[in-house]
Order: structure tokens, then C-alpha cells, then sequence
């Protein structure tokens, strides 16, 4: 069934008075939201030309109604999520449309399940890894596994669509955690050859190294930062930290695409921050 933005703004409206019906006895995830809250009034529609990517963090004692608030803020045209629960993001996106009236596709590129970080049960956990919101439909969607994953296992996503008004190949990978270099870099590897096949790409994810890493060099080729400040060499510029320890590991790569502006956005739900761009697809 289909529901217009009037009937979007309704049940928008009812969420919201059961949500504060509930009270104190409501769950962290649910009273997060009250924290920075968008009135019904101010549903809005996405930024046809933004793009943002976001290590949501896991496992994090935080709920979904505070990460949705965090990325109605923005209204991207399109998300790329890390360390995300199937679940979680389910619960984000229904956050997404019936307080904001921002309505997402999403695609999975789960490599991993786990249901520690993802409940479920021992014999049925939950899926575990990358995901994809558009608000445009996606299509030739693939999720595919790294050759060698390092400690946990890992890969990337890619699906087809629209961002500022054009057809985008956008990709969205998390690589092997920190001390991993040379898995890292083969992982790099594999995804830019996979880049540079398209004309017009966007490359969110959570690289786990900063941009002077050697073993990030493979993507510098194929592609460049949404910073035009932000470059491999120390000295050529300077790349705004994306986490709280004060490093950049998540990236916004363009190919095809023209930067417009990019904004780093720390964040009280996650040890990443949201690092979000506006831009041109030439």
C-alpha cells in the first residue's frame, strides 16, 4: 500500500504521541530520541545530491530512534552504513519515514553473522555487516566477500542509483580492523579495480586507515576524496578526523563525480562520525 505525505504526516504524528505516552518506562533507544527530536511539521524531503557513510557502531549501547534523529538532520539522498545489524537498520528506516516522512529503499551487503552483535538466536543469528539507504530505487545490486577478511570477515556492496538527478555506481565497504595492513591492501585492491570500471562511482565506507596508509594507495588512483583538502600526502592537505580518537577512517571517494562541499558531523551515537557531501554528478 501506498501513503501520501498526508497520511505519512498523521501517522508521523500519532508515533510520536504514543512514543511520549510511554514515558519513563520507554527504551533507551525510544527516549534517545527526544534528545534532538524533529517535529512532525518539519518532515522534509531528502538532498537529492547528498551522500553520506556512517559506522553506526556496534556493539553500542545506543538506540535506532537516536541514530534516525541524526540522519533526518541531514536527509541524504543516500546512506552507506558499517557494523549494521539487519534489524537496526530495519527499525532506522521505520524511524526514518513515520517521524520524518524520509522515505528509504534500503540493500544489505551482509558478509557476517553473528549473533552476538546482532541477537537472534545461537542457531539463527542476525546478519551483520554493510547497508545501503536510497531514496531512488537501486538496482544491480552485488554484495561480495573479500578473498581474506583478517580477523573478521569482510567486504563490500555496490548498487546503481540516482544521486543528483543521474545514475551512480555507489559502493560501501568496511576493511579489516586496525594492525591489518597487508590485508587491508589487498582488500584496497580488489575493490578499486572494481571503481575504476565505472565512470561515475561513489565510494562510502570505513577504511580503517588514514589516507596517507600505504595500503590505501590503490584508491587514490581511480578516485578522490569529497575534500579537495583531503589528500594521501601529509603535506598536500588536511583531512578532518572522522572518529573520536581523532583519526580520518571514513571516506567519501568520487570518480566521475565533482565535490561540492563536505561536512564531518561528530555524533553522540557512535564512535565514528558522519561525514556527509553535497555533489555534482558531471
Amino acid at each position: 500500500m501506498v501513503f501520501g505525505r498526508g497520511n505519512r504526516l498523521l501517522a508521523g504524528a500519532m508515533i510520536v504521541v504514543c512514543l511520549a505516552l510511554v514515558g519513563p518506562s520507554a527504551p533507551v533507544g525510544t527516549l534517545a530520541l527526544f534528545g534532538r527530536p524533529l517535529a512532525v511539521e518539519s518532515v522534509k524531503d531528502v538532498v537529492p545530491n547528498r551522500v553520506m557513510t556512517w559506522n553506526i557502531c556496534n556493539p553500542c549501547e545506543v538506540g535506532n530512534a537516536g541514530r534516525a534523529a541524526e540522519i533526518a538532520s541531514y536527509a541524504p539522498q543516500v546512506i552507506g552504513m558499517q557494523e549494521a545489524c539487519v534489524r537496526d537498520v530495519e527499525q532506522i528506516r521505520d524511524y526514518l519515514e513515520h517521524l520524518y516522512g524520509l522515505v528509504y529503499h534500503v540493500e544489505y551487503g551482509s558478509v557476517l553473522r553473528n549473533w552476538g552483535r546482532c541477537g537472534g538466536m545461537p542457531w539463527r543469528p542476525g546478519a551483520f555487516g554493510q547497508a545501503i539507504l536510497s531514496a531512488a530505487p537501486m538496482a544491480d545490486h552485488v554484495s561480495v566477500e573479500y578473498p581474506d577478511g583478517g580477523s573478521e570477515d569482510r567486504g563490500y556492496m555496490a548498487v546503481t542509483t540516482l544521486v543528483g538527478g543521474k545514475p551512480v555506481r555507489v559502493f560501501n565497504t568496511h576493511l579489516a580492523q586496525r594492525r591489518q595492513e597487508t590485508v587491508r591492501a589487498a582488500q584496497t585492491r580488489v575493490l578499486a579495480a572494481e571503481v575504476a570500471r565505472h565512470d561515475r562511482a561513489i565510494v562510502l565506507g570505513d577504511f580503517n586507515a588514514v589516507p596517507d596508509a600505504p595500503e590505501l594507495a590503490p584508491m587514490w588512483k581511480p578516485a578522490a576524496d569529497a575534500s579537495p583538502r583531503c589528500r594521501p600526502s601529509p603535506t598536500a592537505g588536511t583531512c578532518e578526523p572522522t572518529t573520536d580518537w581523532h583519526l580520518k577512517f571514513d571516506y567519501i571517494f568520487l570518480r566521475g563525480v565533482e565535490p561540492l562541499n563536505q561536512h564531518v558531523e561528530p555524533s553522540d551515537y557512535s564512535d565514528h562520525h558522519l561525514v556527509r557531501a553535497d555533489v555534482n554528478p558531471a
